[in-house]
């Protein structure tokens, strides 16, 4: 890497150079495990559910992105020949598509049957739209019609019900601007489109699917096509200013050191999850100044070269180093590559301000801020003395509509009531953290189909709350009439937990417990109303972040009101005065304020 600049990047001391070089590096190290034509990139590592052979080609897309950014922003200067070893790549793994041997690409089908090419289709459309001029415009006409037939797999299967339908929608797109453009490739384009308005939701959000799935998708897939898409054609849409607006509540969403929040699935991504912040600055649709979007930018990719993401060169499968327990089981060894749209800010001249202004503080550096996002059923709380940023979750899960809600498919990425820059959640099979539980006969409920009720921002505080149903892996999977009602009210460094239990068998028993951390850096996990017991439990394949993890527990009786502040900050909590009137709960904290939160009907005041 480059010699660090603290004058230009007073936060990070990383400039344009370090980003070439970053992608040089991986790039150079990826190709180290070519097949002999460059078809494949089989790195090391475990399989993902797809086979070796998708996994291959996996390598291939992912990494022609880092090229393909890299190259385009130097408006075609490439002196370590990346463009001339992915030409010698495509022409190898198209001229027999479907075949087993050494370099045929596997072919595009339905997502049920063979999917993943699907996904890598898209990043080498994009790829080859991007250095259209130094590469397609110079295969010969042969091969540009055999890439153009094995491209065409995705315009006629059937992808995922979620952001996959922006795959073969950015396939049409380069087809089309490479004048080979059809009924078939507009048809594809307008699904795409039509799918993309149902499912966003407001405020610069959009739902992965039909659901009410939230997470990073959001910058990576469902902004990043359809803006990049016009940019690139020159033309406006209304995708631009839906970036802006999710840009402003996004932006809060990395932490002072630079790691973004934990949460949601695919998240070996990592840096990818910057994408969006380039993305805005490079086509105008932010409301950052471009000192803070280069530093979110770099701050991220920083957050993990320095924290041992990258293992001989080569990404792994992970967070910071390899962590299996955290991983879905469609990522294989070229799956982290995706962390390569992060490089669509070179696209941006070296003569931008996003790379000539001196950076400045990220948000979350800042005030002490609480921002309520009621599209998503989410509540985004920073504190700018440690740089810790919180996601509050009451309207995210992965339960798409057409599934049964039952806790055989719980996801430790959506069901959790809390996420954070410094910590991650537990494993599946480990205790959960930031649960909520029922605990009938000894059986322990799952939270999974979020209903939310609400969500607000007053003058440095806020609030989110939502309903479920528990259901339970054990015994029974579900008891009729039961139902939970939670409230996170946030202000500060403060968490004000509060739950109430509807319609429980006599005997149930309920169970609070807070952020998984390493044992040296315990949080804060208080008692306030209705918890009897406390203790702390132990998760032995802990989290992203720590090899072992200690999560604190509260216990108590039902029914009634639970009440319970947490805090990641190791400074001691104030002591405040909990009250409890019918079916209100007042809090009169420290410094005179008042909390209050009330049930029949949902009611939630600060003051």
């Amino acid at each position: 890497m480059p010699v660090e600049d603290r004058e230009l990047s007073s936060h990070t001391g990383y400039t344009r150079r370090h980003w070439e070089a970053a992608a040089d590096g991986l790039l150079d190290a990826a190709w180290r495990w070519a097949s002999p034509g460059g078809a494949f990139l089989d790195l090391p590592g475990r399989p993902s559910a797809s086979g070796v052979r998708s996994d291959g080609l996996e390598g291939y897309a992912r990494t022609f992105l880092a090229a393909a950014f890299r190259v385009a922003g130097a408006e075609g200067d490439d002196p370590h020949g990346w463009l001339g070893r992915y030409a010698d790549g495509i022409t190898a793994g198209t001229r027999h598509p479907g075949r087993e041997d050494a370099e045929s690409w596997p072919l595009v089908l339905d997502h049920d049957v063979q999917g993943q090419p699907m996904v890598e289709s898209a990043s080498v459309a994009l790829s080859l739209r991007l250095t259209r001029e130094w590469l397609w415009d110079r295969l010969d006409p042969s091969t540009q019609d055999r890439v153009e037939h094995w491209l065409r797999g995705a315009l006629r299967h059937v992808p995922a019900p979620n952001n996959w339908y922006l795959f073969p929608y950015t396939v049409a797109g380069f087809l089309e601007a490479a004048g080979r453009g059809d009924a078939e490739t507009r048809r594809v384009r307008e699904r795409a489109l039509e799918l993309l308005e149902t499912w966003y939701r407001g405020g610069g959000w959009y739902a992965d699917g039909d659901g009410r799935a939230f997470d990073q998708y959001n910058g990576w897939a469902l902004h990043l096509y359809p803006v990049l898409d016009a940019y690139l054609a020159r033309e406006t849409s209304v995708h631009g200013q839906r970036l802006r607006e999710h840009l402003e509540s996004f932006s809060l969403l990395f932490g002072g050191d630079g790691a973004p929040v934990y949460f949601g699935r695919s998240l070996t991504y990592r840096f990818a999850a910057a994408s969006s912040i380039g993305l805005g600055a490079l086509t105008g649709h932010t409301p950052l100044v471009p000192g803070v979007s280069r530093r979110l930018m770099s701050g991220t990719l920083r957050y993990f070269l320095d924290r041992g993401s990258v293992e001989d060169g080569l990404l792994s499968l992970g967070w910071h180093g390899p962590h299996d327990a955290s991983l879905q089981h469609y990522s294989g060894p070229g799956s982290p590559y995706w962390a390569s749209k992060a490089f669509v800010c070179l696209l941006t001249p070296p003569s931008d301000p996003l790379w000539t202004d001196v950076e400045e503080a990220a948000p979350s550096e800042g005030p002490d801020t609480v921002l309520a996002v009621p599209s998503a059923g989410l509540l985004v709380q920073t504190t700018g003395a440690d740089g810790i940023v919180r996601l509050h979750n009451h309207g995210s899960d992965h339960v798409r509509p057409h599934e049964a809600d039952a806790a055989e498919g719980e996801d430790p990425l959506y069901a959790r009531h809390a996420y954070s820059t410094r910590t991650g959640p537990t494993a599946s099979g480990n205790v959960r953290d930031n649960h909520f539980a029922v605990v009938v006969q000894g059986a322990r409920s799952v939270r999974r189909r979020i209903r939310p009720l609400g969500a607000g921002t007053g003058d440095g505080w806020g609030w989110a709350a939502s309903e479920h149903h528990p259901v339970f892996a054990d015994g029974p999977p579900m008891v009729p009439g039961l139902r939970v009602e939670s409230v996170t009210v946030a202000r500060g460094r403060y968490e004000l937990r509060v739950h109430r239990v509807v319609g429980a068998p006599p005997g149930a028993r309920v169970e609070l417990t807070g952020w998984a951390t390493d044992p040296e850096e315990k949080s804060i996990l208080r008692a306030l109303h209705g918890w009897t017991g406390q203790d702390e439990l132990r998760a032995p394949q802990g989290t992203a972040f720590t090899r072992w993890a200690v999560v604190p527990r509260l216990t108590g009786e039902t029914p009634g009101i639970h009440a319970a502040l947490t805090s990641l900050s190791l400074e001691p909590l104030e002591d405040v005065e909990v009250t409890v009137e019918a079916d209100v709960l007042v809090v009169r904290w420290a410094d005179g304020a008042v909390s209050r939160v009330g049930f029949e009907p949902l009611e939630v005041s600060h003051t």
